[in-house]
């Protein structure tokens, strides 16, 4: 089980930082959660995310995609290529939009994703990792609900300067001890975590950072767009007295991120002030808006006011089964929007060129 092999691991060489803890619990080829179990994102699974929620999200995604296409100015080498893409539910309706022969490619780390995008893209455009892609190329990158869950350093303000928590494990099972600082992560707080009062709790996001600077760094024209749940250092200092560290299991919060190691989804909140820091080192000019917002420039409101009057036609006319679905594709895309939900999601746009 990984449950032992980490504590074997933990027993020989001492305690562990927790995101190389974190990373195994994920991506461990073996048992990992994202890595070798089914797929998740699904509504027998543990959680969905936005495209799952409803088709409109891929569909608005893929008029975003056709307008930096457009834009681009080698549009027949232009390719969109979405990482951690799940079972294709965003890359449906965003194929969709654009024109035949797009090059649309899927990077996955869990082997079932990999089984069911191969029916979508075929064989040749999916790939377990982002280095197999060319090394240059004019795009777009999606990144949604991905950035969560990179492995994350665990820092805590002491009165002194910044500590770490790394993962121990004894006859109690695994738990969190002191440990000083690294240089690295120490950097990173200094940086980017803002006001955090003493014993306050900072997830140190530098494999967040790592990701988009690889993926800006293969971009020659185009852009990066991360969506997912966080906000800036000033947003997230009310969360810094407990963290937001957490787990999710069959669509609910679950145990402590410690227990159960591999059967978990473990998150956290992305911290988007250091992710624009990043972006516009590496020379992307940024823009960061709410899900909501960036839905409704592409034009979603709009839609959904049409299917509204669709909606009023069918039941005008008696057609009470297709006024139903229709209804229902209204209600799943106002989803999509709802200020105290999936519509209060980040979205970073970092363009290049």
């Amino acid at each position: 089980m990984l449950s032992s092999r980490l504590a074997a691991r933990i027993a020989r060489d001492g305690p562990i930082p927790f995101d190389e803890f974190m990373a195994v619990c994920l991506y461990d080829e073996e048992e990992g959660y994202f890595a070798a179990g089914p797929l998740r994102s699904v509504a027998a699974g543990d959680f969905l995310t936005s495209p799952e929620v409803s088709s409109w999200f891929g569909t608005m995604m893929g008029r975003f995609a056709l307008e930096l296409r457009r834009g681009s100015g080698h549009p027949d080498r232009f390719r969109v290529v979405e990482v951690a893409a799940g079972s294709g539910s965003l890359l449906r309706p965003l194929r969709r939009e654009l024109p035949e022969g797009t090059e649309i490619d899927a990077i996955e780390v869990s082997a079932a994703a990999r089984a069911a995008l191969r029916d979508l893209l075929g064989d040749e455009h999916v790939h377990a990792r982002m280095d197999t892609l060319p090394s240059r190329f004019d795009g777009l990158v999606i990144a949604n609900e991905l950035l969560d869950n990179l492995p994350v350093a665990v820092a805590v303000r002491a009165a002194s300067g910044w500590e770490e928590r790394w993962v121990g494990h004894d006859a109690g099972g695994f738990h969190l001890v002191a440990a000083p600082c690294r240089p690295e992560v120490a950097r990173w707080c200094d940086r980017h975590a803002g006001a955090v009062p003493v014993d306050g709790i900072v997830e140190v996001q530098l494999a967040a950072g790592e990701w988009l600077r690889a993926a800006l760094g293969r971009l020659g024209r185009g852009a990066v767009v991360v969506i997912d749940y966080g906000g800036t250092a000033d947003e997230l200092v009310g969360r810094r007295a407990h963290g937001t560290l957490r787990t999710y299991r069959g669509h609910h919060l679950g145990p402590d991120p410690l227990l159960e190691p591999g059967a978990n989804d473990i998150t956290v909140d992305v911290d988007f002030g250091a992710l624009v820091s990043v972006a516009e080192d590496a020379g992307a000019v940024t823009e960061l808006t709410t899900q909501a917002a960036f839905l409704e420039d592409l034009g979603l409101r709009e839609e959904i006011e049409r299917l509204r009057r669709r909606e009023r036609e069918l039941a005008a006319s008696g057609d009470t089964m297709d006024r139903l679905r229709v209804r229902a594709e209204v209600t799943d895309a106002e989803t999509l929007l709802h200020p105290r939900g999936l519509g209060d999601f980040r979205v970073l746009v970092a363009r290049k060129g």
